[in-house]
């Protein structure tokens, strides 16, 4: 079992810089559909956005490191659920929450303020739980990671891309909302491209594996999207709420998680491969439940 810890997943340098243009240009895409308006409406609701950035920050990564002390994983995997629990929402979340019928305007600022304070928070998280639980204590001391190299490397995917997006949204709106339109959708198929590729180039390794991540990697993105939904429910927030915390918190930027472990972690096995698996993953389930409610809401409508 020790010897998964020991795997790494090759990942060309070239296939990297283009995975990191990849995720910056999603990230630009988002933004280049946020205005200030959607920040100035958000502001007079504080608490759902609150509660949102809550359900993602603080009970997400606390709900999977105890998950972790209770299933007791493979260190490099635990590491991975927790890489996958501390990066911001998914983009591809604002795509399905629409399709949900849930809080679309909600779904696009919290994956904008997400990634904001994912440049903080992720680094934050996944150094607090990863030193916290000592097997994946001892794996940090061998690579000997920085969180300030690692808050620069998000910084400059995430924070930067938004920034000059926001930007070119309040200068020309027009052009923007023709831009994001087409470049959203561009950069997921390029960023999806590049995972295919890592998972073609490492098909032997994936396939002697995967059964360590399957069952773990399933039952986490059922645990997050439970999460975010009985978090609304506690909270009381509409049910178009619900259905939007419920996938904001279920849909991560695994593709966030998998370029920090190729970064520092020299593409280490468990980490890359549960990562990865999320990465495909969370679509098929995000997916799935956005047609469950569309179609929910499709059959009440036909009712009325």
């Amino acid at each position: 079992m020790q010897e998964l810890d020991q795997v790494q997943i090759h990942f060309d340098t070239n296939n990297l810089w283009l995975l990191n243009i990849a995720l910056a240009i999603v990230m630009f895409g988002v933004a280049l559909g946020i205005s200030l308006r959607d920040f100035k409406a958000l502001m007079q609701t504080p608490k759902v956005v609150l509660i949102g950035l809550l359900s993602q920050f603080v009970f997400l990564p606390l709900l999977t490191f105890g998950f972790i002390l209770v299933l007791n994983p493979q260190p490099s995997i635990a590491l991975g659920m927790m890489m996958v629990a501390a990066c911001p929402g998914g983009n591809i979340s604002n795509f399905m929450t629409h399709l949900a019928g849930g809080n679309t305007a909600l779904s696009v600022s919290l994956t904008a303020f997400s990634t904001f304070i994912a440049i903080i928070m992720t680094p934050f998280n996944f150094e607090f739980y990863g030193n916290l639980y000592q097997p994946t204590a001892a794996l940090l001391q061998d690579v000997s990671l920085n969180p300030f190299d690692m808050v620069q490397i998000v910084l400059l995917i995430l924070g930067i891309p938004l920034l000059c997006g926001m930007f070119v949204r309040y200068k020309f709106p027009k052009i923007a909302i023709r831009l994001a339109s087409w470049l959203k959708p561009f950069s997921i198929l390029v960023f999806v491209g590049i995972v295919i590729i890592a998972l073609i180039n490492n098909l032997a390794v994936f396939s002697e594996y995967i059964h360590h991540v399957l069952l773990l990697g399933i039952s986490h993105n059922l645990l997050a999207f439970l999460l975010g939904f009985l978090i609304a429910r506690v909270f009381k927030l509409s049910f178009e709420n619900q259905k939007t915390l419920t996938i904001e918190t279920g849909i991560q930027n695994s593709g966030i998680g998998l370029l920090l472990i190729f970064t520092f972690f020299n593409g280490l096995g468990g980490m890359a491969i549960m990562a990865a698996f999320w990465g495909v993953w969370h679509i098929v389930s995000g997916m799935l439940l956005s047609y469950f409610w569309s179609s929910k809401l499709q059959t009440k409508t036909q009712t009325v």
